[in-house]
């Protein structure tokens, strides 16, 4: 969830009256939250949760409990690893040009590169966002199929990844289940398609929004190439299905038994066996009567 989103959810819970709602919402910001001191910061979503930690409700109590003590571990952690890499700076200027990476490789959120294909591992990017290993694993494999060929920064290919799989989680009702898994499987081998570089460039700076691509069928999702492609079959097929249409003649030659007018159209095919002759099939052009003759 980004930030606005986040803030339209705090929104509603603060307008919420029943435990049920409550509880949902709760539930929402539980799980697209991905915490940061400056996200916290920005949305105040753990000031509006935390209102919450004194209900009656047991629920409610718990996971708010919960919520909370995740998200300042997180935050305390986010803030050790600055003041660790802050302390390293000075080793890594000494280092000079020739530590610099090469134009194949990537920076990872630390600020060290690496070289080779990008995972959550290699670009030491914490993909645990949720208590469910499923959805941590769709996760993982939207970010592999994102990072591949692309130098953004880990945390905005995981900001992607984890938007994408949200809004599948919430079109099946916030239910994993085989519709949910077949959904992130299909997302993520045409992600993963490398003859498909415009589809992750277009999802990673979010020109297509995870929203609108969960809605996207095969066929928008396929490569540009393969599209062209089938553009062209599609219209040699009807230019071919033009062609086997009999082409037909007007003549004045035939009278139409029904209306006895001469205007008549007509054309001749090989029925019969090749030594027999064509038979003809006629139209009236005026009350459309058909007949043939051999």
């Amino acid at each position: 969830m980004d930030s606005k989103e986040i803030k339209s959810t705090v929104s509603n819970l603060e307008k919420s009256t029943d435990d049920t709602t409550i509880l949902r919402l709760l539930n929402i910001l539980n799980d697209g939250v991905v915490p940061t001191e400056k996200l916290l910061r920005e949305t105040k979503v753990g000031v509006a949760v935390n209102k919450y930690r004194t209900s009656n409700n047991s629920d409610i109590n718990t996971l708010v409990k919960k919520m909370v003590r995740t998200w300042k571990d997180v935050v305390s952690s986010e803030k050790k690893k600055k003041s660790s890499e802050k302390a390293k700076e000075p080793a890594s200027a000494a280092g000079g040009p020739s530590g610099g990476a090469s134009s194949s490789s990537s920076a990872t959120p630390s600020g060290k590169f690496h070289s080779g294909p990008r995972n959550p591992k290699t670009d030491g990017v914490n993909t645990t966002l949720y208590d469910n290993a499923t959805r941590n694993a769709s996760v993982s494999a939207l970010y592999t199929a994102l990072a591949i060929e692309r130098s953004e920064s880990g945390q905005i290919i995981l900001g992607v990844a984890r938007d994408i799989e949200i809004e599948v989680y919430k079109s099946e009702y916030m239910a994993i289940n085989d519709s949910y898994r077949n959904k992130l499987r299909t997302f993520t081998m045409n992600l993963r398609n490398k003859k498909n570089p415009e589809l992750r460039e277009r999802v990673v700076t979010r020109k297509i929004t995870p929203a609108a691509f969960v809605k996207m069928t095969p066929n928008e999702m396929a490569p540009e190439s393969l599209k062209k492609e089938i553009e062209k079959l599609h219209k040699q097929n009807l230019f071919d299905a033009q062609g086997a249409t009999e082409k037909r003649a007007v003549t004045d030659r035939f009278t139409c038994g029904k209306c006895k007018h001469k205007k008549v159209s007509y054309y001749q095919m090989q029925t019969r066996s090749a030594d027999e002759p064509l038979t003809t099939f006629c139209t009236c052009e005026n009350c459309g009567n058909r007949w043939k003759f051999s």
